[in-house]
This record gives C-alpha cells, sequence and structure tokens, in this order.
C-alpha cells in the first residue's frame, strides 16, 4: 500500500486508514501489545489524525485493539479460550453459508465455482502468498454466494480475526495442503447443490482447523 494517500475525500480516507491499519494486525505487522500512536500513524500516512483516531475507534469496538489507561491503545492479546470459541461460532455461520450457497446455486455462480475450484486443483508452482491470497478468494465467493448481506458481514468480521491465528494453525505438519483440499471438496459440493455433503464438509474443515489451533498451543506450551 502507498503510504502517500490523495486525500479525495474524508469518507474514503477513513475507510482506508481502517483497511490499513486492521490488514497490519491480521498478518502480523503490529503483535499484541504493540502501541498504535495516532501521532505516528497520521505522518506515516500523511493524513491527519482523525481518520486514524477514527479508524482505532472502530477497531477498538471489533476486539483487534484496546486502550489502556498511560498506554494508549495497544493490539489486543487474544486468549485461546476467545479463538476456540469463535472456531465454535463460525462452523454454525460457515455450515450456514454452504446451505444457502447450494440452494441458490445459479449458472453464473457455477462459472464463479469453477475458476476456483480449477485453481484448487492446481496448487503445485504458488508461491505462499498466492495459496493465501487463493484461500481468502476462496471464502470469499462461498460467502457470497449465500446471497445474504447480513450474514457475509458477520463471517467477513469473524474470518479476519481468525487470520490473526491461520498461520498458527498451519505450523501443523501437512495442515495448509490439508485445509486446501477440504476447500475443494466444499466448493465442489456447492458447485453440484449437494446441500447436505456441504454442510457436512463445511463443519469437518473447521472443526479440524480449530484442532489444528489447539495442537499448535499446546505443543507451544510444552515447548
Amino acid at each position: 500500500m502507498q503510504s502517500r494517500w490523495a486525500e479525495e475525500d474524508l469518507l474514503s480516507i477513513r475507510e482506508r486508514a481502517y483497511r490499513y491499519l486492521k490488514d497490519m494486525i491480521l498478518n502480523g505487522e503490529y503483535q499484541a501489545g504493540d502501541r498504535l500512536v495516532e501521532r505516528e500513524l497520521a505522518d506515516k500516512l500523511h493524513i491527519s489524525r482523525t481518520p486514524i483516531r477514527e479508524a482505532l475507534f472502530r477497531l477498538e469496538s471489533q476486539g483487534f485493539v484496546k486502550t489502556v489507561p498511560r498506554k494508549g491503545v495497544v493490539v489486543e492479546r487474544i486468549s485461546e479460550d476467545e479463538v476456540v470459541e469463535v472456531f465454535t461460532i463460525l462452523s454454525s455461520l460457515e455450515v450456514l453459508a454452504s446451505k444457502l450457497a447450494a440452494q441458490k446455486m445459479d449458472e453464473k455462480t457455477q462459472l464463479e465455482f469453477d475458476q476456483v475450484i480449477e485453481k484448487l486443483q492446481n496448487l503445485e508452482g504458488l508461491s505462499e502468498e498466492e495459496v493465501s491470497n487463493l484461500h481468502l478468494d476462496t471464502n470469499q465467493i462461498l460467502h457470497k454466494a449465500a446471497k445474504s448481506p447480513k450474514l457475509y458481514e458477520m463471517l467477513t468480521g469473524l474470518t479476519d480475526y481468525i487470520r490473526i491465528f491461520s498461520n498458527t494453525s498451519y505450523e501443523t505438519p501437512g495442515r495448509k495442503e490439508e485445509s486446501m483440499k477440504e476447500h475443494l471438496e466444499i466448493m465442489k459440493a456447492v458447485r453440484n447443490k449437494d446441500v447436505e455433503m456441504g454442510e457436512y464438509l463445511t463443519k469437518i474443515h473447521i472443526e479440524n482447523s480449530k484442532r489444528a489451533y489447539i495442537n499448535y498451543v499446546e505443543q507451544n506450551k510444552k515447548g
């Protein structure tokens, strides 16, 4: 992202400041406990402090940051129990999204699914960043296919939240490859309007992801 933004309008700057800060947290550039200073961020992005302040308020309402007395705004440290809770909630919403997507599948959406399925079948040679982007694109297309704006909004918030921990889940040997295979089978089932299979595979996928995260945490405790 460019460090200098043309201030086209305040609404655009607000949104871009928010997305920039959230992406920096999700990508691990800002980690738990790091301070986020309005003045420094405003200088870095060459914008006023107002959109930075509003972005931080928004991130705090979503649980990504918190205000600490005499320290200011810091990136929130999220507990293991909170992550497991999010996985549990995500499971129900993902299953619902798969069900609705299969039920509402049309020819246009099938073509979009076909393109993603082809990419998921040809992962060899892709960089880690390309695989990560494909993973995000797959989720986005599936969630949009449910054709439920409110559900899409809820899923976007939760999947953003869980992105912070996706890399830790992938520390489990073979989990990244296994996860992409699970996505492939889910997309196939939903594309073919197989409601029950889509729901079942989605539930298994989220459960496997949650288990991988828990295993990683437990291994770190032993180490």
